[in-house]
């Protein structure tokens, strides 16, 4: 016979209603009581409902393989404890977020975590945060802090020092006219790697950066684009805020019939598997999908257990990755 929450609750002497809250991880029960609630379902060999395993990951960028390798982490952190994570691709023209977290706390979600989703966006709907709050449901954010504000757990890598790492390695070798293609304005995480960049410019004496930073959409043909005005200003190099922008500006730079990186060198942002296998390999900053994902699953894990959690931004440093998409400024001899 399959065991239920009365034989759970007769077994651990107390009610149905606090069987139910432990089931579904929700708040007003003590530790001990938790504990000998969950000895009881241990003992009788209880299941928790499939709905209060999930664990819901919401992405607007599901086609990028850094986030699909961070979600996909995710996922390997939470199945050892029993939850799911389950992809939501809420992107533009498709299902809005908000219809999402509907749909997902009435099916009992047990947590939501925000891959540079709604989280990442200045003005953003934050509607669906209340309703999270109201109906006591975890969430935690990746690459963005929340538009509302609200103390909740955010893992991001740092942007500003992964700017450094890229103006420090182009400057090492030679490079003075250095251009950057970022996201659009008002994506955190682009606005904040522009910022960087400015700041990075400036310690090097390289005042006056701002018009060599284009902003267009996190895509090849947004890189492509962006290459354009900065070699027309004579930029002997480039940073890009994605892979993907990355990719686009050498194309672009092909196009006018120059070379990487002979005539142009160019850096990199995600640190994805695909950039040891483009032509020429890219040089990238690497974010850290690895430690971003682990700590996402244990504040999950400690949030669902109603653990208290650190609230705020953590950040995570990112690694410079060397190939061959870089090199010294043309008519320049170097030793880096």
């Amino acid at each position: 016979m399959k065991v239920g929450i009365t034989d759970v609750a007769a077994h651990a002497r107390v009610s149905e209603a606090t069987v139910s809250r432990v089931v579904n991880r929700r708040q007003g029960v003590s530790r001990k009581t938790r504990e000998t609630v969950e000895r009881a379902m241990a003992e009788l060999g209880y299941e928790r409902p499939t709905q209060g395993q999930l664990v819901a990951v919401i992405t607007e960028l599901v086609s990028n393989p850094f986030f699909a390798d961070v979600a996909e982490r995710i996922e390997s952190a939470l199945a050892p404890h029993g939850l799911k994570a389950v992809l939501c691709p809420a992107f533009a023209g498709g299902v809005p977020e908000r219809d999402f977290l509907s749909a997902l706390v009435d099916k009992g979600v047990a947590a939501v975590v925000f891959l540079s989703a709604s989280n990442t966006v200045a003005g953003a709907d934050t509607d669906g945060y209340e309703l999270l709050r109201q109906r006591r449901v975890p969430y935690v954010g990746i690459n963005g802090e929340f538009a509302d504000g609200v103390a909740v757990p955010v893992f991001s890598t740092d942007d500003a020092l992964a700017a450094e790492l890229a103006v420090d390695h182009l400057h090492r070798l030679g490079h003075r006219r250095i251009g950057m293609v970022s996201g659009p304005t008002g994506n955190r995480p682009a606005d904040r790697r522009v910022q960087g960049f400015l700041d990075a410019m400036a310690r090097r004496g390289l005042d006056g950066a701002r018009p060599w930073v284009i902003r267009q959409s996190y895509t090849v043909e947004g890189g492509q684009a962006a290459a354009a005005p900065l070699l027309a200003l004579g930029a002997t190099a480039i940073v890009a805020a994605s892979d993907y922008m990355a990719l686009g500006a050498i194309r672009g730079i092909r196009r006018q019939g120059r070379s990487v990186p002979q005539d142009v060198s160019v850096v990199g942002y995600d640190g994805t598997a695909i950039t040891d296998f483009t032509d020429p390999p890219l040089t990238t900053v690497r974010q850290p999908a690895d430690r971003l994902a682990l700590e996402v699953g244990r504040s999950v894990l400690a949030l669902v257990g109603n653990r208290e959690v650190p609230t705020g931004e953590l950040l995570f440093d990112p690694e410079l990755v060397i190939r061959a998409s870089t090199g010294p400024v043309p008519g320049v001899r170097t030793n880096v």
